[in-house]
């Protein structure tokens, strides 16, 4: 009997979405830093084993929109809603937020599998865990709760376990060697965006989009341009820093993180440009593959 199925990653900002998607696929597909609306696209990483396929897919924060970047990225949210086997909704063990509250009534309509997955159990004491399974029981009553903790990996491979006995029945959706959907451009120029997310603080890297201009794969190296977009022209001369040096700082970083993902050398170059407001623009947000209807 061979299991297949959609796993989908659903949650507010910062309760470790991203952390525990990497530890489920065993792989760094998805960004992980401190700040909020870190991940905005749709990821899926593919586990495959003999009798099983697991596709998980990591989605954007909860939040309400403020700009069509973000109703984009909301969107995604709710396809992860409407085509899941079995969803994931991650929380934690100290947010605080409802910004959830209408996403909870339709995991509650959905008629898969949900497991609420507490998160951040290392922060918490035992008493407090048994309040907040109690609050979730009370919450989700079909769903099953697990407690983790993605960054110590506590208690993955039992999520794990639980992920494979509850997907239905069915063949593989993807080859078994497949790792994820997407395209060697897409991590490159999520391997910027993390590294500006790191260097820069405020709103610069929430005013950043990156798009590859080229990529061209050499057998001992891959050489890469890419030009990261900001929304105004204050923002360049912050990117660029004096005499370039905070570019060159994003852009060796970014290099080292490439080759540890590829496995071998890159030669990556960095441009910067204006495009006037680019989260409100359709055709920029089409360009860097956000789905705006």
């Amino acid at each position: 009997m061979h299991k297949s199925g959609f796993v989908n990653i659903i949650g507010n900002p910062n309760v470790g979405k991203s952390t525990l998607m990497n530890r489920l696929v065993g792989e760094h597909l998805s960004i992980i830093t401190s700040k909020a609306q870190t991940t905005r696209h749709r990821i899926m990483g593919v586990v495959s084993g003999e009798d099983f396929q697991i596709v998980y897919s990591d989605t954007p924060g909860i939040l309400k929109p403020a700009y069509k970047l973000q109703e984009s990225m909301m969107k995604f949210v709710a396809g992860a809603l409407t085509d899941a086997d079995v969803i994931l909704f991650v929380t934690d063990t100290v947010e605080q937020s409802d910004r959830a509250a209408e996403v909870l009534d339709r995991i509650r309509q959905a008629e898969v599998p949900v497991v609420v997955v507490i998160n951040k159990i290392d922060l918490t004491t035992p008493e407090a865990l048994d309040a907040l399974v109690e609050r979730w029981h009370a919450e989700l009553p079909a769903a099953r709760i697990v407690p983790v903790s993605a960054r110590e990996n506590f208690n993955v491979e039992g999520l794990f376990g639980i992920v494979r006995e509850l997907l239905p029945e069915g063949e593989a959706y993807y080859p078994k060697e497949t790792l994820t959907d997407k395209t060697l451009r897409f991590f490159a120029s999520e391997i910027i965006r993390e590294q500006i997310l790191r260097h820069y603080d405020k709103e610069i890297p929430y005013c950043c989009e990156i798009a590859i201009e080229s990529y061209r794969e050499e057998p001992a190296i891959d050489r890469i341009a890419a030009t990261i977009h900001v929304a105004r022209e204050s923002q360049k001369g912050i990117v660029i820093g004096h005499k370039g040096e905070r570019l060159k700082k994003v852009g060796q970083s970014a290099r080292e993180e490439m080759e540890a993902f590829l496995g071998k050398k890159v030669f990556l170059q960095l441009f910067v440009k204006v495009s006037d407001d680019w989260r409100n623009d359709d055709r920029a947000l089409k360009r860097f593959g956000y789905e705006l209807e």
